[in-house]
């Protein structure tokens, strides 16, 4: 295996097929639907639980006697004369927001720092519900009519959607997997240098036109991560090649086993595509390592406008 700077060069894949979730099969058909609703921005929510330990509890009406507060039988100190219900209604609402983004408000009172997630467009991303059971988020669209599937680990759930009216503006490709491994793509613009400017990544010092977006609550058992990298080709006003590669550090929690991967690219025909793969970690003794994707994302092709 041929190491360069601490870096494992791999050009080839174990597999590597064109494949695509669930949502982004039935993604077009259901953004028609919304547009043929004339849906822009939309919320829905669910009755989603039933207090637990009320089941048994009868109600009666009260007696003439009753009603006489001296004939009343004594309270029990402690025990409240009254059992208020929670609400528990799960409500969520997007809404569009510059960069062919769209903001998730998410509000979940029974389910406070409960797992959850969000399902897009053949992308999954795992989160946590705060304190009260809400969540707020910023996730890039891969459609111009954008449906987001929010669900529990109890199977409860809702669903929002936004119209993103300036998606045509931005090539976008995404990277997803399950788990701790780190995953990076790495842009280099318009022949940058490895470390110039040009060169985005996930870094706060990453100088360039693109940028990049990370989101995955991390310390969750097969957390679900993506990685989207967005250029504005609508605005750009340079001609040239965006170079994509993915990089994977090998540690000690991954060394050895199997990655999957899920790729999926929004460029200049609007179409979105998927690709998958699967590739053998080095073993342990490459700990500290990086493999370098080479063939993982397809090159963007920018033309000025």
């Amino acid at each position: 295996m041929f190491v360069v700077r601490n870096y494992v060069t791999m050009c080839g894949t174990v597999a590597c097929a064109l494949g695509i979730g669930y949502l982004m099969q039935n993604g077009p058909s259901a953004q028609r639907n919304a547009a043929q609703a004339g849906i822009d921005v939309a919320s829905a929510s669910e009755q989603s639980s039933v207090l637990s330990g009320l089941e048994d509890i009868v109600l009666t009406s009260a007696t003439p006697s009753d009603a006489i507060p001296g004939n009343a039988p004594p309270v029990p100190r402690g025990v409240p004369s009254a059992v208020r219900p929670t609400d528990c209604n799960i409500s969520a609402r997007a809404t569009a927001v510059p960069g062919a983004m769209a903001r998730l408000t998410l509000k979940a009172p029974c389910n406070a720092e409960e797992r959850v997630e969000v399902h897009h467009s053949g992308l999954t991303v795992s989160q946590m519900t705060d304190t009260s059971g809400a969540l707020q988020m910023t996730i890039p669209a891969l459609s111009e009519y954008a449906i987001f599937l929010i669900s529990f680990e109890d199977e409860t759930g809702t669903v929002a959607t936004t119209h993103v009216s300036d998606i045509a503006k931005y090539n976008r490709v995404a990277l997803q997997w399950q788990g701790e491994t780190e995953l990076q793509i790495h842009a280099l613009e318009f022949g940058a240098s490895y470390g110039g400017d040009g060169h985005v990544w996930d870094d706060a010092s990453a100088q360039g036109t693109g940028d990049i977006v990370r989101l995955g609550q991390q310390g969750l058992s097969k957390t679900q991560n993506i990685e989207v990298y967005s250029f504005p080709s609508g605005a750009s006003d340079r001609s040239g090649t965006i170079n994509l590669t993915v990089e994977a550090e090998v540690t000690e929690a991954n060394c050895g086993h199997t990655l999957n991967v899920q790729a999926l690219e929004l460029l200049s025909d609007r179409r979105l595509r998927s690709r998958d793969m699967s590739l053998d970690l080095p073993d342990c003794s490459h700990a500290g390592e990086f493999l370098v994707l080479n063939n993982l994302l397809s090159d963007l092709t920018i033309a000025a406008k």
